[in-house]
């Protein structure tokens, strides 16, 4: 007798993510969100201790894995949109009456909704945006509007310029500033060589698609901001010649996945050295090469030897980005498209209802004294913001997380405000949250419990009495708004998050499968399209995947797109396959072209089919 599964959006509730303890992170938090609090408790001036955590709190919730450079945009770009919001609130709730400060407030949620579906960091930009105007709003004080956003920023920063001091473990290998970044190109090498071992088994699929996450994480790591175009050092350059020497390796290694044909164990013996020697700033010994039988394995033996001369020179020659470099006129272009297109909108129009719902019910507890002696009205607002991010799991999965987190963090935070000296033991309780969010997040319900204790630690610190009952209370509140909001019928086609990271997909393939057909001896432009097609394909796949596990009424919505997604994949893994071709024999085989009219066919068929997730100015057909 079979097990009875459960269904997917309670499947994600139940499912925590695993790992090693990110002991790095741990410390940063422990030395965060406490000191500056008892900085502010010490110097007389509380409130700002309390904001500045606060600031340093929402800091480490952004905290993720991956380089010191990468962590200035995934940090620091929230921070100065929680700054605005902030600033933003403080002088509407000062000004503006309830009914005026709600319509304002959800004119605020439309733009940040739309900005959310540009991007991750967007999304983390947006949310912050909101939190801080309810903060702002909700959180009377006397300091001004500026000081407020500065001592908002202070925390955040303090919390950035932690992570770019502080060593990382495994970061003192060659060169202090490469922690994350030789660890991810390293992770590209190995990911190379466990596809080999993988090809033409049941796991190459996953194997393939774990290249392309690795790919994308070594991209990320090494494009994050610098003061100069290029890279300023020759450790840095030698860093960014070992990725692009990962590329041609990739793209052999997929061409034999295509392929299906298994291939001998001594071909991922080369990309394994590699990763080692890239680990230890070290050089590669003899790397063993493949048999030159078929045209995959003698590009995958190309790559080898040009990887070898790569790791053999004392540093990295200056070269062309394997990024596409857009100037600031592009980036807002594409974030205009992408906020205003259908994804965009319609979250949009959720979060500014959800936003502005909340704010709303919010102050009318307050102003009828539901609250008692309670002046701050911004929990019930804030905690609407984090619940209607789709990036932290399906609708009901988060609901029930959400809920269930904050009665614990309620729970456990009375039960140690019970104990704990004033303010002494709320400031360790405080430093103590701060070293468990980075673990907590990998649950959504741990992280809530860490930070309503940690908030409820702050506000009763700042003067106000205990809270526990309101919060849970205001909680459920919003898990109620974020449920009925998210199921009401929006103007348009549902579904529009996931049919524009398919049209976005689909639009990159065709530029990848126009360029290689074209015969173009531009190699680096080729990995380039190569690059942007799998990982919008990887984001489609995720967005899809994220859709199926909602409830019916919602999960319906996205129904084929998993199919149609499918299809796009092997269309650019058969166009690695021609691409590696092309360089070997100069023509495309015509088995090649065969498998890509199939699929182009096969895709189009699909999309006729399936209405609800019609894409337009598709040019795959064309």
């Amino acid at each position: 007798m079979s097990r009875l599964a459960a269904p997917p959006w309670l499947a994600h509730a139940l499912r925590a993510q695993r790992g090693p303890v990110p002991w790095s992170a741990v410390t940063r938090g422990a030395f965060a969100a406490g000191p500056l609090l008892l900085a502010g408790v010490v110097a007389g001036r509380t409130p700002d201790g309390v904001l500045a955590a606060i600031g340093a709190m929402l800091a480490g919730i952004n905290d993720r894995p991956g380089s010191r450079r990468a962590s200035v945009k995934r940090l620091g770009a929230p921070a100065l949109a929680g700054a605005l919001g902030l600033l933003v609130g403080t002088y509407a709730g000062q000004g503006l009456a309830a009914v005026p400060l709600a319509l304002a407030l959800t004119g605020l949620g439309l733009v940040a909704g739309g900005v959310s579906a540009v991007g991750p960091v967007a999304s983390a930009v947006g949310t912050q945006l909101l939190v801080g105007a309810a903060l702002g709003a909700g959180m009377p004080a006397a300091e001004s509007g500026p000081l407020r956003a500065l001592v908002f920023l202070a925390g955040a920063g303090w919390l950035l310029a932690l992570r770019l001091a502080l060593p990382a473990p495994g970061a003192t290998a060659g060169d202090f500033r490469f922690d994350g970044e030789r660890a991810a190109v390293a992770a590209v090498y190995d990911a190379v060589a466990e596809l080999l071992d993988a090809v033409g088994g049941e796991q190459a699929t996953a194997r393939r698609a774990a290249l392309t996450a690795a790919l994308d994480h070594a991209q990320d790591a090494l494009a994050g901001p610098r003061l100069r175009r290029y890279a300023s050092s020759a450790a840095e350059r030698r860093l960014h010649a070992q990725y692009r020497a990962a590329l041609p390796l990739a793209e052999a290694a997929t061409a034999l996945f295509w392929a299906g044909e298994p291939v001998s164990a001594r071909a991922a013996q080369g990309p394994r050295r590699l990763a080692a020697a890239v680990r230890g700033n070290t050089a590669t010994g003899p790397l063993p090469a493949p048999r030159r039988s078929a045209p995959a394995l003698r590009a995958l033996d190309d790559a080898l030897l040009r990887a070898a001369e790569v790791f053999d020179r004392a540093e990295g020659a200056q070269q062309r980005s394997l990024a596409r470099r857009r100037g600031a006129k592009d980036a807002v272009r594409a974030a205009v498209g992408a906020a205003s297109g259908a994804g965009g909108r319609e979250y949009g129009l959720r979060v500014a209802l959800c936003f502005g719902a909340g704010a709303a019910l919010a102050q009318a507890l307050h102003h009828t004294r539901w609250y008692g002696h309670h002046q701050h009205w911004y929990w019930l607002p804030a905690t609407v913001v984090f619940l209607v991010k789709p990036d932290l799991g399906p609708l009901a999965s988060r609901v029930l997380c959400r809920a269930a987190g904050t009665v614990l963090g309620a729970v456990l935070f009375a039960a140690f405000a019970a104990v704990l000296p004033r303010p002494g033991g709320l400031i360790v309780l405080v430093a103590v949250s701060g070293a468990l969010i980075p673990v907590a997040t990998r649950h959504f319900a741990a992280q809530t419990a860490v930070v309503t204790v940690l908030v409820l630690s702050l506000v009763m610190v700042g003067g106000e009495p205990q809270a526990s009952v309101s919060r849970i209370g205001e909680t459920l509140l919003a898990c109620v708004i974020v449920l009925v909001v998210g199921h009401l019928p929006m103007p348009g086609q549902r579904g529009g998050g996931v049919r524009a990271r398919l049209a976005a997909a689909g639009n990159a393939a065709h530029a990848y499968l126009a360029h290689v057909l074209s015969r173009s001896p531009d190699r680096a432009t080729r990995w380039i399209l190569r690059r942007e097609a799998y990982r919008t394909l990887a984001e489609a796949r995720s967005a899809i995947a994220l859709a199926a596990a909602e409830l019916p009424s919602l999960a319906r919505h996205s129904e084929g797109a998993d199919e149609m997604v499918a299809t796009l994949e092997r269309l650019v893994d058969a166009t690695t396959a021609c691409a590696v071709h092309l360089d070997d024999s100069g023509r495309p085989a015509p088995r090649h072209l065969e498998q890509l009219a199939e699929l182009l066919d096969e895709f189009e068929k699909g999309r006729r089919e399936r209405t609800g997730l019609r894409l337009s100015r598709l040019p795959l057909a064309g």
